[in-house]
């Protein structure tokens, strides 16, 4: 079989045997946002056609593949889900040469109702899902939109999205404190000093100005201010999460290597025990979801 991750930016393939083990991948920065209107089925062909060529039969997609901008959308699934309700969900997908299905995403609603969604990750949680059976747990995926999901009952009670990576971004690009900063190597003492501010009183709107007086007074240095940032945002980002309640168990942690490095020394900071998820948890997702969905016959 073949499970692809397909988001706003990237395109992550494995090939997967019978088990689930991942025999080979591909990863490629052409995202949904880099094909042209009518362009998936040539950019899939294209990028997996030798191992279509080699037998495979069987292909299942995740990601903004499934959204309204992507291939074809692939409806929110609601809270609580488990991996039977995902699989039951997927969407066929028309594609030469081989069988298709999108995962459709996730969808929640907080305390006051607003809703929340996500696509991709739920296949990571299905992925973690198989490790945690029906205990209760609190995963942290981070990104550009990172996802704080609780677990309970073999299933995702509920998640909600914190839009840090992008406010990082906006901040840095479109605002005066970008003005301030300046190129330079990641500092993990202006990350740490960050974290600690985050947890002094005044709240983020305050400390976020105070990063630019910092700046104004030579209390931090401009090749500092985008890793303190980052400290500050993501301090707030966890303390966020935790007025919403204390985890029972350590936090299970599945990104990019850079950014889960950032996620745990925030959570040493903050004395939470953690633990680090393998990268390709979304390829065992993938793989799971597929043993319940009635393929067609070669």
């Amino acid at each position: 079989m073949i499970g692809i991750d397909w988001g706003t930016t990237a395109f992550r393939a494995y090939r997967l045997d019978d088990r689930g083990a991942v025999l080979d991948s591909l990863d490629r920065q052409a995202g949904i946002l880099a094909i042209p209107p009518g362009g998936f089925p040539a950019a899939l062909g294209e990028a997996i056609g030798p191992w279509l060529a080699a037998g495979e039969t069987r292909v299942l997609l995740c990601g903004m593949v499934g959204s309204r901008q992507g291939w074809q959308e692939a409806p929110y699934l609601p809270c609580p889900a488990g991996p039977a309700e995902i699989a039951a969900a997927v969407v066929p997908l028309a594609f030469e040469g081989a069988a298709c299905f999108l995962v459709p995403g996730l969808s929640a609603r907080d305390a006051g109702g607003v809703p929340d969604v996500m696509r991709g990750e739920e296949t990571k949680l299905v992925g973690l899902l198989a490790d945690l059976g029906t205990a209760e747990a609190l995963a942290c995926l981070p990104g550009t939109h990172s996802k704080w999901a609780r677990l309970a009952a073999g299933r995702v009670a509920g998640f909600a999205t914190q839009f840090t990576g992008e406010t990082r971004a906006v901040l840095l690009q479109h605002s005066i404190l970008g003005r301030l900063a300046e190129p330079g190597p990641v500092s993990e003492a202006a990350f740490r000093r960050g974290l600690r501010r985050s947890r002094e009183a005044g709240g983020l709107l305050h400390h976020l100005f105070g990063t630019r007086a910092l700046g104004l007074m030579g209390d931090l240095a401009a090749t500092e201010t985008a890793s303190y940032l980052s400290g500050l945002l993501i301090g707030h980002e966890v303390q966020a999460v935790l007025a919403e309640g204390a985890p029972t168990g350590p936090i299970h942690l599945a990104g990019s290597e850079t950014l889960a490095q950032a996620y745990a020394m925030a959570f040493n900071e903050f004395g939470l025990a953690h633990r680090r998820q393998p990268d390709d948890i979304v390829a065992r997702g993938l793989a799971l979801i597929a043993e319940t969905i009635p393929w067609p016959r070669p």
